[in-house]
């Protein structure tokens, strides 16, 4: 079995370091700003950093809207970097209060007095921000989230799946198969959809689309999405969209004609180095020409597709797909859209990136995946790569490091379409993966079930393996039946519904309360004040049993677990 890692290129050593050190060069901003939604009347601090060697003097915001103003920052520090052997300087400014709802942005500059020179922070890109938005909407802190992956989920009730010889071919899964199963998803506890993208698209994935506006006929008909909507709704299960604002398939109409055009209006849709044979495109795959969402056409054209989607077919919030490839500015109107049309829309972005990135939207996201915290789980209890002491230690960092779940959600999940599944990472051990899903559904963040994997879907070879078809291994087909694994059913059944009958679950505070790395036992709690919830956990190879302290060490809690188990405790 290959190592992995859910970050990419950052899990090199060099590329961190490249990385590190392009951070620091020029004038940068990068949406530092705290808070990233500043509260009525307050005045949020932006931060500038100024590369070595590079000359300036002052440093202004221009501040565009609500009404023009220019802010000077000033020099708050120096400091020293390692990567870059140099220094580099910190800058700030508290920018003007506002009332709630305002929509503010501004352009940072910098100007050298010797040479006259005009640096502009980000290459001059535009930053906006909400004041007083409200953050993550209530129903999404005691959400449950079920990924489904349309081609792969259900062709329909007594319908079978297409004949197949490669994991990228049509097998067949349709709305109708998702509508036939919605007292299934309701059934195990999930409480909101993340529907995988479903636009017209040759592929079996939905991610190269041709037209935001429509469903892919063979997945079925409008009609079909909105029975979809409103038949999930009955049964108290909410929708999310997954939006792509970065690309989409170079068969779209509009990317045609500026092929066949030059002088096309669709040509500054896209990003051109040399019409009409090169332009910048998704991880430079040229079926996905990149956006410019900058360009006002093409902002309106996305802006009206979510419009779509949440007003008048029904969707609750939107799973942004590749968040950190377009503008921060973009997301701020996107925001702007999704609150007016639902002032209740869930919106969460998929940020592959560090922390801090993450963090640096805040205020335009409701929040972010938890990649991070993903790595740890299969790292953890996959692998056994990384020990129980590892993990403790960076799940009491991760959780200081990000404001509360409230404030900034963390979708936490196992696997996903992109990955290899938590069963196969685990080497089929079921009990390993029982182990990681009651942890994950007794963290902070809503879990993320992908279609599948609480059956026992696993696969035939690792996507990075020798052979192997790439991230279709990941996209087995759904099991019904007598094929699924009745005990993990049952298990991720059990879960949801304690998670939905505790609130300390979602809503209260962790803290570790025994640690064995020895004998492989660990132990927290979940309290909000209400009830405790206590967690017990033993990840060795023998039966083990262990005292728990509570808090206030008037409670004592005793687990006595099989090997590779877990339990809980409520008090």
């Amino acid at each position: 079995m290959t190592n992995e890692t859910l970050f990419g290129q950052m899990a090199i050593v060099d590329a961190r370091g490249a990385a590190a050190q392009a951070r620091l060069q020029g004038v940068r901003h990068r949406r530092r700003l705290s808070p990233g939604s500043p509260k009525a009347g307050e005045r949020p601090v932006v931060t500038v950093t100024v590369g070595p060697e590079l000359p300036v003097d002052e440093i202004v915001c221009l501040v565009t809207e609500p009404e023009s103003a220019v802010v000077p920052l000033r020099r708050v520090r120096t400091e020293w970097d390692l990567l870059l052997w140099s220094y580099y300087e910190v800058w700030e400014a508290e920018l003007p209060a506002h009332p709630a709802g305002t929509l503010v942005r501004y352009q940072i500059r910098a100007h050298d007095e010797d040479s006259g020179e005009i640096y502009w922070a980000d290459e001059g890109a535009e930053h906006s921000y909400i004041v007083g938005d409200s953050g993550p909407p209530a129903w999404a802190l005691p959400a449950i989230i079920y990924q489904i992956f349309p081609d792969r989920f259900s062709p329909g009730i007594g319908r079978p799946w297409n004949a197949t010889s490669h994991l990228s071919e049509i097998y067949g899964g349709t709305l109708r198969g998702i509508i036939d199963h919605l007292d299934y998803i309701a059934g195990m506890g999930f409480t909101a959809i993340w529907l995988n993208p479903f636009f017209p698209d040759e592929t079996h994935h939905g991610y190269h689309a041709t037209d935001y506006f429509a469903v892919n006929p063979r997945l079925g008909t409008l009609d079909d999405m909105r029975e979809l909507v409103d038949k999930a709704h009955e049964r108290g299960v909410r929708l999310l969209l997954d939006f792509v604002g970065n690309h989409w398939g170079s068969k779209h109409a509009t990317f045609q004609q500026a092929l066949a055009d030059r002088n096309s209006p669709y040509h500054d849709w896209y990003f051109w180095k040399n019409w009409p044979d090169e332009y910048v495109a998704y991880y430079n795959v040229a079926d996905l020409p990149k956006l410019n969402v900058d360009n006002p056409a093409v902002r309106d054209h996305l802006l009206h597709s979510i419009g779509y989607w949440l007003g008048d077919i029904g969707f609750d919030g939107l799973r942004l797909d590749h968040a950190n490839g377009p503008s921060y500015d973009f997301w701020t109107d996107v925001r702007v859209v999704a609150r007016s049309i639902r002032p209740d829309a869930w919106v969460f972005g998929e940020v592959v990136r560090s922390p801090d990135q993450q963090l640096s939207y805040a205020g335009l996201f409701d929040g972010t995946l938890d990649f991070m915290l993903a790595q740890a789980m299969r790292n953890t209890f996959a692998t056994g790569e990384m020990s129980l002491a590892g993990f403790d230690a960076l799940l009491n960092r991760h959780e200081a490091y990000f404001p509360p779940q409230s404030a900034f959600s963390r979708p936490s999940f196992l696997d996903n379409h992109d990955m290899d599944r938590f069963l196969w990472r685990a080497g089929g051990n079921k009990d390993k993966l029982k182990l990681a899903a009651l942890v994950q559904f007794t963290l902070g963040g809503a879990p993320i079930v992908y279609n599948g994997t609480e059956v026992g879907v696993t696969q035939e070879r690792g996507i990075f393996e020798p052979g192997s078809h790439g991230m279709e291994e990941c996209r087995q087909p759904m099991l019904w039946g007598e094929a699924q694994d009745a005990d993990l059913s049952s298990w991720f059944w059990y879960l949801s519904h304690l998670r939905r009958n505790h609130t300390a679950l979602w809503r209260g505070k962790r803290e570790t309360l025994h640690l064995d790395t020895v004998a492989g036992t660990y132990a927290y709690a979940r309290e909000d004040g209400v009830e405790s919830v206590i967690v017990g956990l033993n990840l060795s190879d023998e039966p083990q049993t262990f005292a728990v302290p509570m808090v206030d060490r008037a409670t004592v809690v005793t687990f006595e677990l099989p090997p590779r188990s877990g339990d809980v405790a409520v008090i």
